[in-house]
């Protein structure tokens, strides 16, 4: 062994917040761990940089909603690391269609957790028959979004998602609960019919649908209404923000790592895999260390992981073409001298969670028609954010770090255009849309950080821009992300090698679903020691309830 050289129990490649987690599940139950990072800064897409002197902001997310129903914060006890996050309570927020409109369309719309509440502001703005209409819709959708939720936190298989589906139809007092079609039709169909058969207002439906859109895929598209029907669960545990940046999250697992023996290394990430007979025996840095190890969980893109096998990956990853799509989306960061003003809305209701700025779903479909024919969107539909109004540990007082986030630009454009000579320009169109609800905002922005598709891979390793690795509709979920042959954390052909990340079931969002769920295939294969598997156990049972 050379000069530098480890062994270890098992390497993750990637230091995102996937890994992170496979690597604290894996070093809890005792196994030698390192962690490969080959960027400098910790945590991939949950990161945050000071961008500029006393600003610190979000490189990918901002908004943390899976991660907070699944468990892994309180199994990790994260809390006793140093995470705590700010509720984004309400945390929704959709304006009138015409600013300052006396009328009832000048009522805006406020999702709170309190349910009650929410109904109030929906019955202002939208009638007393669709406040009625969502209260049933939360009370007949959470239980299933509970079961989506467990979903997540298994393997794709069909025994797990029958474990996780089976008590939303199980019989009682000799009946089902809900009629089987009607589920199979709820959760085959779209999102946007989902919507049209429980609502009547279009400005209800237009918030709803733009929410449930952060995954990726039009609400118009099968498969997506449980992606719609997520926004039930925020009435109990609503999305969060760590104090001090998305970044709170990966800093924290860094030290529930550390504290069980593990290590990360950052700036020397993996250069290739390791192999003798079949079976990963290590991995090699970019600096020429070789890290041994029976065990490599490549939490990195799948088709970065293929890269790394190189001539030693198996027909299962070397043919591996899972569908990485056109890009996603375009992230301005802003600093400000003062948050978005929304006319006549109190910022307490507006600036603590997600900004819905859309009124219309004709606004996404429009926007997504011309993703799929490669132009920018005629009418680009934002997304803000702005936790420095929670969080004065974000700027300086009197300075505010806004997320102004678009979605459905493509990454190679039809008409060949360069995405660094368009960066400005689109930054430009996009603070202009959020200037439409609060008039005054484009002046208040100071400097700005323009992340276009082009730069979210550049810096976040994003293939095309895909912040999801792999897209997120009905034929890559499940047993089929991202593909097939590779959806059960393995990779066949190759012992040893296991999968982690975005790329894999339950796909892209701050989860940390799959991250646990690989460590618990490794751990299941080394035949884990019961305090291991007791661990894994209770988090399973936390998350069924």
């Amino acid at each position: 062994m050379r000069d530098g050289d480890t062994t270890v129990d098992a390497v993750v490649v990637g230091a995102g917040h996937n890994g992170l987690v496979a690597a604290c599940y894996l070093a809890r139950a005792g196994l030698r761990v390192e962690v490969l990072e080959r960027d400098e800064v910790l945590g991939g897409a949950v990161s945050t940089v000071e961008r500029w002197p006393g600003v610190r902001v979000d490189r990918g997310s901002s908004a943390h909603v899976i991660v907070r129903q699944s468990g892994i914060v309180e199994e990790l006890d994260l809390a006793a690391h140093g995470l705590r996050y700010v509720d984004c309570d309400p945390w929704g927020f959709a304006p009138a269609p015409s600013p300052g409109d006396p009328g009832p369309d000048g009522q805006p719309l406020v999702f709170s957790v309190d349910l009650d509440a929410t109904c109030t502001s929906i019955a202002a703005a939208c009638g007393p028959e669709d406040a009625a209409a969502y209260r049933r819709f939360v009370e007949v959708w959470t239980p299933r979004s509970r079961a989506v939720v467990g979903s997540f936190a298994r393997r794709p298989t069909a025994g797990g998602l029958a474990r996780s589906f089976w008590p939303i139809g199980a019989p009682a007092d000799g009946r089902p609960r809900t009629p089987g079609g009607d589920i199979a039709v709820d959760f085959l169909g779209s999102g946007d019919a989902l919507l049209d058969r429980w609502f009547s207002s279009e400005r209800l439906k237009a918030a709803l649908a733009w929410f449930g859109a952060q995954s990726g895929p039009p609400m118009s598209e099968p498969g997506t209404a449980a992606m719609v029907a997520w926004a039930t669960l925020l009435h109990d545990v609503p999305p969060g923000h760590p104090v001090g940046g998305s970044g709170g999250l990966t800093q924290a697992l860094r030290r529930r790592l550390e504290s069980d023996g593990g290590h990360v290394t950052l700036g020397d990430g993996a250069a290739r895999l390791l192999v003798e007979d079949g079976r990963v025996t290590g991995v090699q840095t970019t600096s020429g260390r070789r890290v041994a190890a029976p065990v490599v969980v490549a939490a990195c893109h799948v088709l970065a992981t293929r890269d790394l096998a190189g001539e030693h990956a198996p027909p299962a990853l070397a043919d591996a073409a899972p569908p990485v799509g056109n890009g996603f989306g375009l992230v301005v960061r802003a600093l400000t001298d003062g948050p978005p003003a929304y006319p006549g809305v109190d910022p307490a209701a507006a600036l603590g969670g997600l900004q819905l700025l859309c009124t219309d779903r004709a606004q996404l479909a429009a926007a997504h028609g011309d993703w799929l024919a490669g132009r920018l969107p005629r009418e680009p539909v934002p997304l803000a954010m702005c936790f420095s109004a929670t969080d004065d540990t974000l700027a300086p007082p009197g300075q505010h770090v806004v997320t102004v986030w678009g979605q459905w630009y493509p990454y190679a454009l039809a008409d060949g255009a360069d995405w660094d000579a368009l960066a400005d320009a689109e930054a430009d169109r996009l603070i202009a849309a959020v200037d439409r609800f609060a008039p005054g905002f484009a002046a208040s922005v100071q400097r700005r950080y323009v992340q276009t598709p082009l730069l979210l891979e550049r810096e976040l390793s994003l293939l095309r821009g895909n912040v999801m690795h792999v897209e997120m509709g009905l034929a890559s979920m499940f047993a089929l992300r991202p593909t097939p042959a590779l959806a059960g954390y393995r990779v066949p052909g190759l012992a040893g090698l296991y999968l982690a990340g975005a790329s894999t079931h339950p796909g892209g969002g701050v989860s940390g679903n799959s991250g646990r769920t690989a460590a618990r295939v490794v751990l299941g294969d080394r035949g884990a020691p019961a305090r291991a598997r007791e661990i894994l156990r209770r988090g399973l049972a936390r998350v069924r309830r």
